[in-house]
């Protein structure tokens, strides 16, 4: 299993015209194959600041996202939202166990 977890930046301003695109994208992603968990949250003590977390079954799976024409079209709506800082960490994992 691939986990990838870290943030994105957008002027705060910008999150009521930026949440139909990340619903989109949200959407869209969680119905690829291999895709076991897709989201974004809003930091709470910084509204301008995303938290990105995914988990991907294994990397043809995310490989195929990548190509994806959502994500294309997610990358391309950056510049025109603000988005910025993509800090984003790929783990690999063996899937963990339920603590």
């Amino acid at each position: 299993m691939l986990l990838i977890t870290g943030t994105i930046r957008l002027p705060a301003d910008r999150l009521e015209r930026a949440r139909p695109a990340m619903q989109r994208m949200i959407l869209a992603s969680r119905a690829e194959p291999g895709c076991l968990h897709y989201s974004y949250a809003q930091d709470v003590l910084d509204a301008g600041l995303i938290h990105v977390s995914e988990a991907w079954s294994d990397r043809a799976a995310l490989e195929a996202h990548f190509k994806s024409a959502h994500i294309a079209e997610w990358r391309e709506s950056w510049a025109e939202l603000g988005i910025s800082d993509r800090k984003l960490t790929l783990y690999e994992t063996d899937g963990g166990a339920p603590t």
